[in-house]
């Protein structure tokens, strides 16, 4: 589908220089012209959800629904952060005072350099989401995109750069996890980081990063999801979610569907209804 650069460790020392020279006008610039970027990007993606659906389809190979649904995610979860960031007033809260003399108040402020490191089975969505989450609050953003799909992590920052983000705050390094995730994890010059993969990846990083002093980090490593029917449910809608949610994308998914606990009654109904399908 596409040609990428294999990126070094020296690529990714670029990218970090050029987030933090963008990060104090990104962290200056007013919460509501953020918002405004941000939300512009999430009408960009939508606009565009079936062309990029299209290139995902051919990259990672997700059927027409999902490659859909992982788009318009992307742009969902945009929104969602600017509509909590907005209903939160930009995180600026008065608190109580002792006398009419102080004015005390709690104050979110941003973090820095947020590394986002994503998987290739939400390729839009998992680098979006996080990517998008730290910059609705005025971080700047290092994204290193899986190695299977890069191209969506690039289409990702073509709808940011489209929507107005200056330049520097998004920036994205293609390469393996030896040498971009390896600089992301050491460079001191990463503030947070935000990882999705495999539990043993994510438990290193979650070590690594930390050994020398706190830094925020997110790792998620996919779950046991769990479904339950009882005798009252519609078998033929819990057969069909559960199919859906198990084996979709070959259930190459932290959201995959894993167990089902079922009334007896129903159990031998349900289940040959599942088999069937």
């Amino acid at each position: 589908v596409a040609r990428f650069p294999k990126g070094t460790r020296a690529d990714v020392r670029d990218a970090i220089a050029a987030a933090r020279a963008a990060y104090p006008a990104w962290r200056d610039t007013p919460w509501r012209e953020r918002l405004a970027i941000l939300r512009r990007a999430a009408e960009l993606i939508s606009e565009r959800q079936f062309d990029y659906a299209a290139l995902m389809a051919l990259e990672v190979g997700k059927n027409r629904l999902e490659a859909l649904g992982d788009v318009e995610e992307t742009a969902d979860l945009l929104r969602y952060y600017s509509d909590e960031f907005e209903r939160a007033d930009g995180f600026v809260k008065p608190m109580g005072s002792l006398s009419s003399a102080e004015k005390t108040r709690s104050v979110l402020r941003p973090y820095g350099v947020f590394g986002v490191i994503s998987p290739f089975n939400f390729p839009m969505a998992l680098a979006g989401g996080p990517a998008g989450g730290a910059l609705v609050a005025g971080n700047a953003v290092v994204l290193k995109p899986s190695s299977e799909a890069p191209l969506m992590g690039w289409k990702f920052g073509e709808a940011l750069r489209d929507a107005g983000l200056p330049p520097g705050a998004f920036n994205l390094v293609t390469g393996p996890g030896e040498t971009v995730g390896a600089e992301l994890e050491d460079n001191p010059g990463i503030d947070g980081l935000v990882f999705t993969g495999s539990y043993e990846v994510g438990m290193r990083l979650y070590r690594s990063f930390t050994k020398d002093y706190p830094r925020p980090i997110i790792t998620e490593m996919g779950g046991k999801n769990p479904a339950i029917v009882t005798r009252n449910a519609d078998l033929d809608l819990a057969a069909e979610g559960v199919m859906r949610s198990a084996f979709g994308f070959d259930g190459q998914k932290c959201s995959a569907n894993s167990r089902v606990y079922v009334e007896a009654p129903v159990a031998r109904e349900f289940v040959d209804k599942l088999v069937e399908k």
